[in-house]
C-alpha cells in the first residue's frame, strides 16, 4: 500500500544511484523526498559549538546548511556530482556564495582547505551499500585529525535510496578510523527518515 504522506514516485528512466543522471532526473522533476527545505536543529546545535570550523558537505543537494554556515562566517565547501543538484544549491546560496558549491565526485575530490568537520546529511544513505567501505576510507583520508558528524539513517531497508544501515555494520565500518563521541536522538526528521535517524559525531583516531 502506498503512503499517502509521500508524493507519488514518477516513472524515472535512470535507476542507478551511482550515476549523476539518477540525481539529475530527480532534481529536474522536483522529486526530493529527502529534502528538509531548511536547517535541522541538531545541525544548528552542533555548528554553534564549533563556530570556527571549516566544513565540507559532500552530496550537498540543495545546500541549505551551506547557506547557513556561510552566513555565520564559517569556511565551507559543498559538493555534489549531480549538475542539477549543484544548480539548485547555487540558487539557494545566491550570487555572493555560489562559488562555495562545486560539481565533484567525493571519492576523488581534494578540498581547498583541510576540513575540521565533514557534515553527513543523507549522503551515506544515498550511496549503494557496495560503496560504504569506500566512504569510510575516503572520510578517513580527508579527516586526519577532525570530526565526521551528522545524521545517519539506521536500520536496513529492502531497497533504496535511502539505504538504511544496521548499527553494528556502521560501527564496523567507522570504528577502525573513528571514535564515536556523540550519539543523540533526532526529533525533527522529515517523513522519509522519521524515527530512524541518529545524530552521530565521530572523531578521527590519532
Amino acid at each position: 500500500m502506498s503512503d499517502p504522506t509521500q508524493p507519488p514516485v514518477p516513472d524515472f528512466v535512470t535507476r542507478d544511484p551511482n550515476s549523476p543522471e539518477f540525481w539529475n532526473e530527480r532534481f529536474e522533476r522536483h522529486f526530493l523526498p529527502w529534502d528538509q527545505a531548511g536547517v535541522p536543529s541538531s545541525f544548528r546545535a552542533f555548528a554553534e559549538r564549533h563556530r570556527d570550523a571549516a566544513v565540507l558537505i559532500p552530496g550537498c543537494g540543495s545546500a541549505y546548511e551551506a547557506v547557513w554556515l556561510a552566513h555565520q562566517g564559517n569556511r565551507v565547501r559543498a559538493i555534489d556530482f549531480s549538475p542539477a543538484a549543484v544548480s539548485a544549491a547555487r540558487e539557494q546560496l545566491g550570487a555572493q556564495h555560489a562559488s562555495l558549491v562545486e560539481q565533484a565526485d567525493f571519492f576523488t575530490y581534494a578540498p581547498p582547505f583541510a576540513p575540521t568537520w565533514i557534515y553527513e546529511r543523507a549522503f551515506f544513505c544515498a550511496l549503494p551499500p557496495a560503496r560504504r567501505a569506500d566512504y569510510a576510507q575516503r572520510m578517513a583520508e580527508l579527516l586526519p585529525a577532525a570530526l565526521l558528524a551528522g545524521f545517519f539513517f539506521i536500520g536496513a531497508t529492502p531497497k533504496g535510496p535511502p539505504f538504511g544501515v544496521e548499527r553494528d555494520e556502521l560501527d564496523a565500518l567507522l570504528t577502525p578510523h573513528f571514535e564515536l563521541i556523540e550519539d543523540e536522538a533526532v526529533d525533527d526528521s522529515i517523513a522519509v527518515f522519521a524515527g530512524r535517524e541518529r545524530w552521530l559525531t565521530w572523531r578521527r583516531r590519532g
